[in-house]
């Protein structure tokens, strides 16, 4: 089996973030563990708390992140990614869009798209940038 999945970089607050995630979208939160939980750690007593690792299955889907240790610098919230939500579901589509926006920046409203689907961008309260697809069956 092959799989290509995202795995997001954050400065301190990827447990927040996920388990913002995971009430957005369900699913389950494993593979949790901290830069402490290492063997061999050599990490800041700051950074012990921090996780280097947790994943989110959603069905098929996986979502993994970690936050970024001091010693490789900051995280920087840029536009180079974007994560794509899809759903053939109008009301899941809107659901979710509203989810992810809360405390965020919609940059497209969720709106009618040329090529015939409802579609939305918008930056989530972690910088995130996603977009919210709902194709539509013909």
């Amino acid at each position: 089996m092959k799989s290509l999945n995202i795995y997001l970089n954050f400065s301190g607050n990827c447990q927040e973030a996920f388990n913002f995630y995971q009430s957005v979208f369900g699913g389950e939160l494993t593979n949790r563990m901290t830069y402490g939980e290492m063997s061999g750690d050599n990490s800041s007593i700051a950074e012990k708390e921090k996780l280097i690792h947790i994943r989110l299955q959603v069905g098929i889907a996986t979502l993994m992140g970690g936050d970024r240790p001091d010693s490789m610098g900051a995280t920087v919230n840029g536009n180079a990614y974007t994560v794509s939500f899809v759903t053939e579901d109008e009301v899941e589509a809107l659901e979710v869009f509203d989810k992810l926006s809360k405390n965020g920046m919609v940059l497209m409203p969720m709106g009618d798209s040329f090529w015939g689907s409802k579609f939305g961008m918008l930056n989530d309260q972690f910088g995130i940038q996603w977009m919210v697809n709902c194709e539509i069956k013909k």
